[in-house]
């Protein structure tokens, strides 16, 4: 069974969601006014803002003093009857800042079924390579922590929309969980519990069907979702889940509630999804780098590079995914020579200029790969390079507002 139906928690209902909920910990991150601005917004209330760990503070020398206030934290929260659980899924609806509505369902899935290493043989499947270097700090606030807080969107390839359209037609039908205003321009979220989870549960254990990859993609394995956000994340859940699991019998590990990983599930086809680059800013690098980048980078297409606010013309492959791996290789050969440089990776060209102009920095912009040929990609040639595409802006990322009980 690689879906499971989730006891799902979610804040008391005297608490104020729009300071609960907050952005994913891997945005804004070269954006420390961000996270400032939002912490004073959120003050002394309850928030998961207190149970994360903001990538946008991985460089401070303080790590192992904000893991235990997140961990304690956590606990306390618990210990305060903070939450409130809910076993069914839930259907999420959140209309992005232009208006339109992202349909989203919160399962669990089975971390057995999942494998972030290339070419394998799992259900679910990462999209992009996993640098094992960023999982340390993750895995360190994960191995303390009682319950998780999922910033995971896994994405089906549900042409008809027919699960989670029904679903949608239906919601009125549904007990609202939530309903509210997100902060920081976030837009709105709502939830609601699903009736029948078991009927839909069934129903998404379908897509494993190896004749309908095989028809898709022309492979021979089954595919039943990969990872459209939150890649690293995941891989955190199931690196220690594996450490776990060896201090488990057979029996234990079956049920154990870190097994299990609370995810979004959404469909590729949402009309509201769409695929941006992300893009890259060069620290410490200039005109040298830009130079390099244009000597080393060949192809029938184009992009730009930007220094200082005066534009470069880079020939880049015609093929997006190709031309990232291009791209993304050079910048680490780079790197390699180069010990005072350093990469970051931005949604959004406004941000990327931003950021650029704001640490006389090189902005490097990526080519956007479609979304319709992200499952047969991953079907045949494994992941994608780090870093190769986001679902939407930065704003319109997964806010924390659902959690579950690991331990």
């Amino acid at each position: 069974m690689t879906v499971k139906i989730p006891k799902i928690l979610l804040p008391r209902k005297d608490i104020d969601p729009t300071k609960w909920a907050v952005i994913a910990c891997d945005q804004f991150t070269s954006q420390l006014d961000y996270w400032q601005q939002l912490d004073g917004l959120v003050g002394d209330a309850y928030s998961t803002l207190r149970l994360i760990y903001p990538e946008a503070y991985l460089e401070r020398d303080d790590k192992e003093a904000r893991t235990r206030a997140i961990n304690d934290t956590m606990q306390a929260y618990i210990d305060q009857e903070v939450f409130s659980e809910v076993e069914d899924f839930v259907l999420v609806d959140r209309q992005i800042a232009d208006g339109r509505h992202r349909i989203g369902l919160m399962i669990a899935i089975d971390l057995d079924d999942y494998e972030y290493t290339p070419c394998n043989t799992a259900l679910i499947k990462a999209t992009e390579k996993t640098v094992v270097e960023r999982l340390p700090a993750r895995i360190a606030v994960r191995k303390g922590a009682s319950i998780e807080l999922p910033h995971v969107m896994l994405l089906m390839d549900d042409e008809k929309n027919g699960i989670l359209g029904e679903l949608y037609s239906a919601k009125d039908s549904m007990e609202r969980l939530y309903d509210f205003t997100l902060n920081m321009g976030g837009g709105r979220l709502s939830g609601y519990r699903v009736n029948d989870s078991e009927k839909v549960r069934c129903r998404l254990e379908q897509l494993a069907d190896k004749e309908v990859s095989k028809t898709k993609y022309g492979v021979e394995q089954s595919i039943m979702f990969v990872v459209g956000d939150g890649n690293h994340s995941l891989a955190t859940a199931k690196e220690c889940w594996e450490n776990i699991k060896k201090t488990l019998t057979p029996e234990q590990a079956l049920e154990h509630p870190a097994r299990y990983a609370l995810c979004e599930l959404v469909n590729l086809h949402d009309e509201s999804l769409e695929f941006s680059p992300i893009h890259r800013v060069m620290f410490n690098a200039g005109e040298e780098f830009i130079s390099y980048l244009q000597d080393r980078l060949v192809g029938d297409d184009t992009t730009t590079a930007t220094y200082r606010d005066k534009q470069y013309l880079l020939h880049i492959d015609s093929s997006p995914s190709d031309a990232i791996a291009d791209i993304q290789q050079a910048i680490d050969d780079y790197l390699a020579r180069h010990d005072e440089s350093y990469v970051d990776y931005v949604h959004g060209e406004g941000y990327t200029l931003d950021v650029a102009r704001k640490n006389d920095a090189v902005a490097i912009f990526m080519p956007t790969i479609s979304k319709q040929s992200l499952f047969g990609y991953v079907a045949r040639r494994g992941v994608l390079p780090r870093k190769s595409f986001s679902m939407g802006h930065a704003e319109d990322k997964r806010y924390y507002m659902e959690a579950k009980l690991i331990k």
